[in-house]
């Protein structure tokens, strides 16, 4: 018996990448899944081929139980049938972890109206168009967990994909919001993993993350009835090592009765309040001033 026995996970984007690995480690672990995924490019356009299909059939092939939908994220439609499709087919849903995602990459100065919105409506509202009904069923059925896909990206910026960062970004804000309002009996997770796919390849050449497959374990395990305590929290995945991200809080604080006035604050912003340095500043900077 697997963790995830009786289980009914939907997986997006999980034709290929991280997005297959999750879905091939939840099947390991016993649940019946449902692979979806359109088979584009990582900039959205229309690809070859049916990746959703060839996941199930890797699934099935194991012993799994595994059906494919081709529906879209992009839409509330799609994201509807995506979930209508595992309550149809399995009677239930357990799980559903919003992997799709395309990127677009362009500097600020140069990103395009229809790049931002591109990138925004499937890789934000992809997240929401699924996440929504399956909530509304979890919070009838008073269990599940649903699992969002950030990264580094969203975590840190990108210079040079500010509609990608962005959407990473506006992914957790929504993951928290989902974890307060479905709390306590349906867990909302997100996962930031560091692995060498295909979108890595495109953004970061010559990075060497780690395996894609290293992430399917914590998937599975933040899926389980054994991680029931655990909502709200950002996980990284980066080869062998887990890390948990620290939550949003305030770092110091300078009051004066009164109020401030901007000269005041000139005098006593360094010595008090300070700044905290951007992950990735000195790299760009550098770069940028050589």
């Amino acid at each position: 018996m697997g963790m995830l026995s009786g289980t009914v996970a939907v997986v997006t984007g999980s034709g290929r990448g991280i997005g297959k690995a999750i879905a091939i480690g939840l099947a390991n672990a016993g649940a019946r899944v449902v692979v979806n995924d359109i088979g584009v490019q990582l900039d959205g356009d229309p690809g070859a081929g049916d990746p959703a299909a060839e996941t199930v059939a890797e699934i099935r092939s194991a012993g799994g139980e595994a059906i494919a939908v081709n529906e879209t994220v992009s839409t509330m439609t799609g994201g509807r049938r995506i979930v209508q499709s595992a309550i149809d087919a399995y009677g239930r849903l357990d799980t559903v972890v919003c992997n799709a995602a395309i990127m677009r990459p362009a500097s600020l100065f140069d990103l395009t109206e229809k790049d931002w919105d591109l990138v925004l409506e499937t890789n934000l509202k992809g997240n929401f168009s699924v996440m929504q009904p399956a909530a509304i069923h979890m919070r009838a059925q008073k269990s599940g967990t649903i699992l969002v896909l950030t990264s580094s990206g969203g975590l840190e910026g990108s210079p040079n994909q500010p509609n990608y960062a962005a959407s990473k970004e506006g992914i957790l804000g929504l993951m928290r919001s989902a974890a307060l309002a479905l709390a306590p009996d349906v867990t909302c997770n997100a996962i930031s993993p560091s692995a060498l796919t295909r979108m890595i390849e495109r953004a970061r050449p010559g990075h060497n993350p780690g395996d894609p497959s290293a992430v399917a374990p914590v998937a599975t395990f933040l899926a389980s009835a054994a991680a029931r305590n655990i909502t709200g929290q950002v996980v990284g995945v980066s080869g062998d090592r887990v890390s948990i991200f620290p939550q949003p809080r305030v770092a110091r604080t300078i009051y004066r009765e009164g109020g401030w006035t901007p000269e005041g604050l000139a005098n006593a912003w360094n010595a008090t309040l300070g700044s905290d340095t951007l992950v990735r500043y000195e790299r760009f900077v550098t770069n940028r001033s050589s």
